[in-house]
């Protein structure tokens, strides 16, 4: 088995959780929700929750699997913005460090870089 093949399950189980998780702390999800978009916020929160879930379950199915990973580059170029509300509003009201809201930035591209390695 490749690198490639092995870290394909550990990746979409991070976005079957990250989905599941805009379900189960649906609250964290609303409050680092940029505020031109807080009307929406329910909408858009279970719109990126069945993303990522459907991301995470078509990178394990071959036939899916590009289209799953073009659909996750997508997704997070999409919010990217809630991380740098996130990063500018100083945690969104939530006690975060800095440190870390500041590390989410990079590592947005390594989470691009990841799902172009599938496309």
């Amino acid at each position: 088995m490749t690198l490639k093949e092995i870290l394909l399950f550990p990746m979409a189980f991070f976005y079957i959780y990250a989905g599941y998780s805009h379900f189960k702390k649906a609250w964290f999800f609303y409050k680092i929700t940029p505020p031109v978009l807080q009307p929406w916020k329910k909408t858009i929160n279970t719109i990126v929750g069945i993303a990522e879930i459907a991301g995470g379950i078509g990178l394990l199915i071959p036939q899916t699997r590009s289209a799953a990973a073009i659909g996750i580059i997508l997704l997070l170029i999409a919010v990217f913005p809630a991380n740098i509300y996130m990063l500018t509003s100083k945690g969104a009201g939530m006690k975060i460090k800095n440190w870390f809201l500041w590390l989410r930035l990079p590592l947005q591209l390594v989470l691009l870089a990841w799902a172009f390695w599938y496309v």
